[in-house]
């Protein structure tokens, strides 16, 4: 059998990797002041990221039926037999599920993993399952493989302003003001199913990026104890960071991970349009 991998651009893989690996993606839509784009095609980072600053009003949706089952069609017509198709967590949106639905029509030629992953954890899971399929394992043998590891990964993010949360119905007004008065910087976790609040650190960015590296050293320690170190994967990203601060943030966690396999992709629309620009991230994985 001859398998396919797609993700969607929640994943982080840009066009250049994607075709490079032979992996289909699917772009998510985004929505500014109520005309759609597609993210990492019709719409660059930077444009989204200055309508994002300049106050717009952003939205983001899941993907079409059509445009899903379009490609899924282009797909199987370009010769594969099957595909697996790795959207984001369903814990974050009904993409996932919706997708199962669509699939129910295609006898099996398409199965849809839940992951439960998102960002830098969810693109270790589609090279894990490109390679997989590589060395032959059928579509359902890579569902099995990946659903079995989904929450061997870890990810926390830190934000830089709490306007985006305030904007997103996640924290009120109120406790953005004080939060802002404060500088409050919120660390943010993904384990899985849901965005959850960690914890809260005061001042700069810096810190808030020490307290994640002290988070990522403490799962490591314990939840992760009986993992093979050796297959460790760090991945840091961002929401519209500077090259200066990519740099910064990847120094860092070299400093602190010296052995580790550490690779930078930004943040996806989807996750920045709740966290803002500037924010700050970093998820570990195991393949």
């Amino acid at each position: 059998m001859k398998t396919a991998v797609m993700t969607d651009t929640n994943s982080g893989l840009t066009k250049e990797t994607a075709r490079e690996l032979g992996i289909y993606v699917i772009h998510m839509p985004v929505i500014i002041e109520e005309k759609t784009f597609y993210e990492n095609d019709n719409i660059t980072e930077a444009e989204f990221f200055q309508a994002l600053s300049s106050d717009k009003c952003i939205t983001t949706s899941q993907p079409s039926p059509g445009d899903v089952m379009d490609l899924w069609n282009q797909i199987l017509d370009d010769g594969y037999d099957e595909l697996v198709y790795i959207p984001m967590s369903s814990g974050l949106s009904n993409s996932c599920a919706a997708a199962m639905g669509y699939a129910q029509e295609y006898d099996g030629k398409v199965v849809v993993i839940d992951n439960h992953r998102i960002s830098v954890t969810m693109y270790e899971s589609v090279l894990q399952a490109r390679e997989l399929a590589l060395s032959g394992a059928s579509a359902q043998e890579i569902k099995t493989v990946l659903e079995a590891d989904a929450y061997n990964s870890s990810i926390y993010l830190a934000v830089n302003t709490l306007e985006y949360l305030k904007k997103g119905g996640r924290i009120t007004p109120a406790a953005a003001l004080i939060g802002t008065i404060l500088s409050l910087k919120p660390i943010l976790t993904i384990q899985g199913e849901k965005l959850d609040s960690y914890a809260k650190s005061r001042g700069s960015m810096k810190k808030a990026e020490e307290k994640m590296i002290l988070a990522i050293q403490s799962d490591l320690r314990n939840r992760f104890a009986s993992q093979d170190m050796s297959r460790l994967h760090i991945g840091a990203a961002g929401a519209g960071l500077t090259n200066s601060q990519q740099k910064e943030w990847l120094a860092l966690l070299h400093a602190a991970f010296p052995d580790a396999d550490i690779a930078y992709q930004p943040l996806s629309a989807s996750i920045s349009v709740h966290t803002g620009p500037g924010a700050v991230g970093i998820g570990i994985s195991f393949r």
